[in-house]
């Protein structure tokens, strides 16, 4: 992945991870307010300043929170959402403000289950069961502690309070369970429809490679090279010009007939492999039909067009089929230069009149018919 694309992701990540602290924060606020609502109707068993150093901690501890998250701090944990720091601090806070409640313990517990939800699709199973247990001995730990000063008005409601407590984390504890396989099955699904989308993917450049590649030479068949030699043509500008002729490869019947058809398709090759090393990038060269092929040079002039032709046909002469003996082999040429709004049928018929000349001439030669590209 390139160092743009990490920044991006990181970006992204660290947005939804605000958000989240977001969420977090405003669970605070609301607990916060709760606090305060029991101060005012005498639930709250202390001082106003004991209630406002609680909250001035709380909101602390959820700057630094803020500044880990701000200066991306958290991309060096293993962790980045720092899910399993949060849950453990807000478990502390509300612990110890459940120490100074009394009557109205128990309908502050409800608090626990919304910090415990907070993590129920981020930490694994092992990891929320510590947080539960966390939750679950600190408020066993302050009842008993009480219990052992003799503070509890009420034992059977703080055993009654720890019993609840005790079953809904537990149910949290297979609730995360069963949503984290759940979350692993689904990733381990679109982890395998991405490599079936990948294969299929794979399976259609290979189909769109055969529909325009003839198989022998391996050079673009007739059909895909009329759809690029189309294409150039509705792209060309006033005043350009591209070079188009036809190729036909001589006696190459005679060849079939006398050495067998392995041999013509050597030649066929060989020619293929001639063509590749003299063209450039951009120039499109394809088979035709049979033995004849059709070449397309953008953006060009007349001798350099004849040049580039005639280099193809002398390098074809010299060249040599591996594993078979043919005999000299030798290329004729017909050539046109195509312009804009010219039609390409026109220029492929002129191209083939071309290339009959050079036929009638004695083969192996080069033809053009420049005037009729120009008319």
């Amino acid at each position: 992945m390139s160092t743009r694309s990490q920044s991006a992701t990181q970006r992204t990540l660290q947005g939804l991870l605000l958000k989240r602290f977001g969420m977090a924060v405003a669970t605070y606020g609301l607990t916060a307010l709760l606090c305060w609502v029991g101060f005012f109707v005498g639930l709250f068993q202390a001082t106003a300043q004991t209630a406002v150093l609680m909250t001035l901690g709380a909101a602390a501890s959820q700057l630094v929170f803020l500044a880990l998250f701000l200066s991306r701090g958290n991309l060096r944990f293993a962790d980045p959402s720092l899910t399993e720091a949060q849950v453990l601090t807000a478990l502390t806070w509300l612990t110890l403000l459940l120490g100074l409640f009394d009557e109205g313990r128990g309908s502050m517990l409800v608090i626990y289950v919304l910090i415990m939800l907070f993590g129920v699709f981020q930490l694994p199973p092992r990891v929320f069961v510590r947080c539960a247990l966390f939750a679950f001995f600190g408020f066993a730990s302050l009842n008993l502690y009480e219990g052992y000063q003799l503070q509890l008005s009420t034992p059977s409601v703080a055993i009654m309070q720890v019993c609840v407590l005790a079953v809904v984390l537990t149910w949290l504890c297979l609730f995360a369970t069963y949503a984290q396989a759940m979350r692993q099955r689904m990733r381990q699904r679109r982890f395998a429809l991405q490599a079936h989308q990948d294969t299929l993917r794979g399976m259609m450049r290979q189909l769109e490679d055969l529909a325009a590649t003839d198989e022998l030479t391996g050079l673009c068949n007739r059909r895909h090279f009329l759809r690029l030699a189309s294409h150039e043509l509705e792209g060309m500008s006033r005043g350009c010009q591209h070079g188009l002729a036809l190729l036909d490869l001589d006696h190459f019947k005679r060849i079939n007939d006398v050495h067998g058809h392995a041999a013509g398709d050597r030649v066929l090759q060989t020619f293929a492999a001639v063509a590749r090393a003299c063209l450039r990038d951009g120039d499109v060269i394809a088979r035709y039909g049979g033995e004849e092929f059709v070449l397309l040079l953008p953006n060009t002039e007349a001798d350099q067009f004849s040049a580039c032709c005639e280099r193809l046909r002398e390098a074809f002469n010299h060249a040599e089929p591996l594993g078979v003996r043919v005999g000299p082999l030798s290329l004729s040429i017909g050539m046109t230069l195509v312009h804009k709004d010219d039609d390409l049928d026109d220029a492929l018929q002129r191209a083939d009149q071309a290339l009959y000349q050079a036929k009638r001439d004695g083969r192996n030669r080069c033809a053009a018919t420049w005037e009729d590209a120009d008319a």
